[in-house]
């Protein structure tokens, strides 16, 4: 079971998150542990040769990992990135990005995931990232 909706996380990303705002990410799916986060297709999302641009993988990626956390430990504004590696692994063509987040461990400090990004409707994955979020201490009296 999750421990945030898909609307408490939209209400999230338009009060306090406005890249992902800015980048009309879309939450389609939230478990515990888990989320699968869409980036709609712009055409400012291209670099030169045609290809979308690794930025935007990277941002994709980050905000689908924080959702994966937020699922197991609530509405906590400031868990943050603290690691962030990613390995492009195919060219992504035009088209919806998808990435498909998984926590892999999470303690009283650190959470660690990984994130798998796809273009829609291919089943090859073009970018592999791997992620640590620092976890603030809970509030006083907990």
């Amino acid at each position: 079971m999750s421990l945030i909706s898909i609307e408490e996380l939209e209400r999230l990303t338009r009060e306090k998150l406005p890249f992902a705002r800015i980048s009309k990410f879309r939450t389609e799916e939230l478990k515990s542990g888990r989320a699968i986060v869409r980036a709609p297709y712009s055409n400012e999302f291209l670099r030169p040769g045609g290809t979308i641009s690794g930025p935007i993988m990277m941002g994709l990626a980050d905000f689908a990992m924080y959702a994966a956390v937020l699922t197991r430990v609530g509405v906590v504004e400031l868990a943050l990135t603290t690691n962030l590696n990613i390995n492009f692994l195919h060219r992504p063509q035009p088209g919806d990005l998808l990435a498909k987040a998984r926590l892999i461990k999470l303690g009283k400090h650190l959470a660690v995931g990984e994130v798998e990004v796809y273009v829609d409707g291919h089943e090859d994955m073009v970018a592999h990232v791997t992620a640590t979020y620092s976890l603030p201490p809970p509030p006083s009296g907990r």
